[in-house]
C-alpha cells in the first residue's frame, strides 16, 4: 500500500493495465519523453517502448480516430488529450464510430477504448482549457462516462475502464491531481463501474456530486456537522449509465437532494439527475432539489476562476437553504 495523489494513481493504474495485458497501448500528444503534460505518462515509454507508448501529432481527432481503429482491430488503446478544451475535435469519431461500433455490426465488432483527459477548472490554465463538458458525452447512447474524485478511485475506475469491451470517456479533474495523497492498493483490482459510491453516510440531506466537487461537498458536510446536521453524500463516479437506484434510495431516507456540479448549470447532468428524483421519488421530497452549479458563462480566466466555480459556503449555503424548506 502507497500513498498516492491522483496523477500517480493514474499512473500506476496504467503501468498495471500494460503489464498485465499486452494489447494496451497509450497514445497522445508528448506522453511519450515528456510524460504528459501533468505527467501521467512518465517513465511508462522507458519502460514499455515507442511501440505501446506513441507520442502522437498534434491532432486530436485523428488520435480519436487511430484508437477507433485499433480498437476494432482487438487492441486496447487508451488515448490521452490534453486538455479538455482540445476535445471537441474527438466527437466526430467518438459519436459517430466509437459509440456505434458495436450496433452497427450487430455486436461482430466492438470499441474498447478509453478516451482520456484532465478537466475541470482551478489551476488557471490558459486559453479556456477548464472546461466540464460531462453532459455532451454523457448524452451519447454506447459511451460510458467516468469521473474519478479520489487518488484509489482513479486507480480502481481506470483500470476497469481499460478492461471494458466498449468506449469509456475518463475525466480526470485537474484540481484534483497533486491536492492530497491517499493510500493506494496497486494490485490491480478494480473498482466497479456503472455504481455509485456511498462517501458519508447521514439522515437529513443527500448531497450528489462528481469529481472535484465531491471534495468540496465533503467540507461542507464537515462544516455543518457541527449544526447537527448529518449529510450523506453520494459520488456518481460512472455518469453514463448512471446508477440512480443508490441516490434514490438515499433521497427516499433524507427527503432532500443538492447536486452539485463543475459544470454550466443549464442543462447540465445535474438537471438529469433532479429530473430522475422528480420522476421516481417525488413524494419522498421534503422540500425542493436544489442545484449548485457554475455559471452560464466561458469559464473566467485567472482571479475570477475561483469564484466561477461552486465553493464549499455554496454548497452549505444550498444545504441550509433545503433544510429550512422543510
Amino acid at each position: 500500500m502507497t500513498e498516492l495523489n491522483l496523477v500517480e494513481a493514474v499512473n500506476a493504474a496504467l503501468s498495471c493495465g500494460m503489464s498485465r495485458d499486452d494489447s494496451v497501448l497509450l497514445l497522445g500528444e508528448d506522453i511519450g519523453a515528456n510524460g504528459g503534460v501533468f505527467r501521467a505518462t512518465n517513465g511508462l515509454q522507458a519502460r514499455f517502448g515507442r511501440e505501446r507508448v506513441i507520442d502522437a501529432p498534434l491532432a486530436e481527432g485523428g488520435i480519436a480516430g487511430v484508437a477507433v481503429g485499433m480498437a476494432a482491430m482487438g487492441l486496447r488503446p487508451v488515448a490521452e488529450i490534453q486538455f479538455t478544451g482540445f476535445i471537441y475535435p474527438t466527437f466526430d469519431q467518438m459519436i459517430n464510430h466509437a459509440s456505434r461500433l458495436r450496433n452497427r455490426t450487430r455486436g461482430r465488432l466492438s470499441c474498447p477504448m478509453v478516451l482520456r483527459s484532465p478537466y475541470g477548472a482551478g489551476i488557471h490554465a490558459p486559453e479556456h482549457h477548464s472546461e466540464s463538458p460531462e453532459a455532451l458525452f454523457a448524452h451519447i447512447p454506447g459511451l460510458r462516462v467516468v469521473i474519478p474524485s479520489t487518488p484509489a478511485r482513479a486507480y480502481g475506475l481506470l483500470l476497469a475502464a481499460m478492461r471494458d469491451p466498449d468506449p469509456v470517456v475518463f475525466l480526470e479533474p485537474t484540481r484534483l491531481y497533486r491536492l492530497f495523497k491517499q493510500e493506494v492498493v496497486d494490485d490491480g483490482e478494480a473498482l466497479p463501474l456503472d455504481a455509485c459510491f456511498m462517501t458519508r453516510e447521514g439522515l437529513d440531506v443527500t448531497v450528489v456530486a462528481w469529481g472535484a466537487m465531491v471534495r468540496e461537498a465533503m467540507l461542507a458536510a464537515e462544516t455543518l456537522e457541527g449544526e447537527g446536521v448529518e449529510v450523506e453524500i453520494i459520488d456518481v463516479a460512472t455518469l453514463k449509465p448512471c446508477d440512480f437506484d443508490t441516490i434514490l434510495r438515499s433521497v427516499e431516507k433524507t427527503g432532500r437532494c443538492v447536486i452539485v456540479q463543475e459544470a454550466p448549470r443549464s442543462n447540465g447532468f445535474g438537471a438529469e439527475i433532479a429530473a430522475e428524483i422528480g420522476e421516481r421519488a417525488l413524494y419522498s421530497l421534503q422540500a425542493p432539489i436544489c442545484r449548485v452549479a457554475a455559471y452560464d458563462v466561458v469559464v473566467p480566466l485567472y482571479r475570477l476562476e475561483r469564484d466561477y466555480i461552486p465553493s464549499v459556503e455554496r454548497i452549505i449555503g444550498a444545504i441550509r437553504g433545503v433544510m429550512e424548506g422543510a
